[in-house]
């Protein structure tokens, strides 16, 4: 048997410790999904998490994973793709012809031409709500106070399949009081997905309620420049 290299290693010891977070929290060891973010890393790095067993992926920008996943998703049907960065309208029918779950879902513009590719095309795929719950103005995401409106106008004017919410929490704030706003607004609308936590606080997320946690570092190392 072959030494085991050192992305598989990393993997198995994430899946350890998200399973090992939940179960200590009495939630069920399956009841977190890994996302592993794959922005800046090679195909090539890629298949050895998806040969060591792992499904579910996540794509900074739509650009990039059109040049890695296209292939890899043909030849494997189970491959989950999800979208984490910003979605610009322009690449919307690109974006939902390739991806299994959009979780940056944040303005209503983006929710009527996601609305439309989805009439066009008839794909099955989830969003996800990203609310900017640090209220930051360079970042994307609807703002709390916006959200009420917002999830209306997708779920009842749009007819949008909206599952849950996404999150990012400043880099210099707590995340738990980010990931506990989120948690409240997604009890309070009947919203059973959480995507929230990375490989720097994804503990913190799991505790707070988390069911998809987005891990790149702590599985892929540091990432790669991409030109």
């Amino acid at each position: 048997m072959g030494a085991i290299n050192p992305i598989e290693q990393n993997l198995n010891n994430v899946k350890k410790l998200i399973n090992s977070t939940g179960v200590s929290v009495g939630r069920a060891s399956n009841s977190v999904s890994l996302v592993a973010v794959s922005k800046q890393h090679s195909l090539e790095a890629i298949t050895q998490v998806f040969n060591a067993g792992h499904k579910v992926f996540g794509e900074n920008r739509v650009q990039e994973a059109l040049t890695k996943f296209p292939g890899i998703k043909e030849a494997h049907t189970n491959l989950e793709l999800h979208l984490i960065g910003p979605l610009q309208t322009n690449k919307v029918r690109d974006a939902v012809n390739l991806f299994d779950v959009i979780e940056t879902l944040d303005r209503p513009k983006l929710a009527k031409e996601i609305a439309r590719e989805i009439d066009r095309t008839g794909r099955k795929i989830d969003l996800l709500i990203q609310v900017n719950t640090g209220e930051e103005a360079q970042k994307s995401g609807v703002l709390p106070s916006n959200f009420d409106g917002f999830f209306k106008y997708c779920c009842e004017d749009l007819n949008l399949p909206v599952k849950g919410l996404m999150c990012i929490p400043p880099v210099d704030e707590e995340p738990a009081m980010h990931f506990a706003l989120l948690a409240e607004m997604s009890r309070r609308n009947g919203l059973f997905c959480l995507s929230m936590g990375m490989s720097a606080d994804f503990e913190t997320a799991i505790r707070m309620g988390a069911t998809h946690v987005r891990i790149g570092t702590a599985i892929f190392g540091e990432r790669k420049t991409v030109d």
